[in-house]
């Protein structure tokens, strides 16, 4: 397994969570922030395509101002849909409530993007999961918020906390997508990108 270690990463996200999946599965890596205008994108462009436009305006930002020509970057956008409507982090405390309460009970996607960039190289992919919600009251809504405070993830919930544990019922595919990197995926793409002749 030295292909893991041939060559040094930048993770071009914030995110603690895409942080402790990339260490736990070996990886070792340089963490750069990439701050993009997320509200602008093209108005032919399907939603479900937001995620990977997104992961890729990233990756190519610090591409561009960090001159890391020599270096492969790794950036990926996670987003929540339900009914072709988008949920992103939560503005605020009643935000949060809404958005969850328009989750509990039912079926979402969360579908996250995956950008690979170097100086010769690209590879962009997107994976969706599907997690349904039991219902959830408005004091459970409550608790979670003001207990978990989720104000910077997508859906305004964390699979790994209390929701997870309690209010999900049925998860369909990759579990780390949910946490915002699907690591059986990225392990495939950098195995691919760190072994090539």
């Amino acid at each position: 397994m030295n292909w893991m270690k041939t060559q040094r990463i930048i993770l071009a996200s914030q995110s603690p969570r895409r942080k402790e999946l990339l260490a736990q599965a070996g990886f070792e890596f340089d963490v750069m922030v990439a701050d993009i205008d997320e509200e602008n994108f093209p108005a032919d462009l399907a939603i479900t395509d937001l995620p990977a436009y997104l992961a890729q305006k990233k990756a190519q930002k610090i591409f561009d101002l960090h001159h890391t020509q020599d270096r492969l970057i790794l950036a990926a956008d996670s987003l929540v849909f339900k009914d072709q409507r988008i949920y992103t982090k939560p503005i605020d405390r009643s935000d949060a409530i809404y958005i969850l309460d328009s989750l509990q009970g039912q079926k979402h996607e969360v579908i996250t993007g995956v950008c690979l960039l170097s100086a010769d190289y690209l590879d962009i992919r997107s994976v969706l999961t599907e997690v349904v919600f039991e219902p959830m009251s408005k004091p459970e809504i409550e608790y979670y918020i003001d207990v978990f405070k989720p104000y910077d993830k997508a859906g305004a919930y964390g699979i790994q906390d209390w929701i997870g544990l309690c209010k999900v019922k049925e998860i369909r595919g990759s579990y780390s997508n949910i946490m915002g990197l699907p690591m059986n995926i990225v392990y495939t793409m950098l195995e691919k990108y760190l072994t090539k002749a």
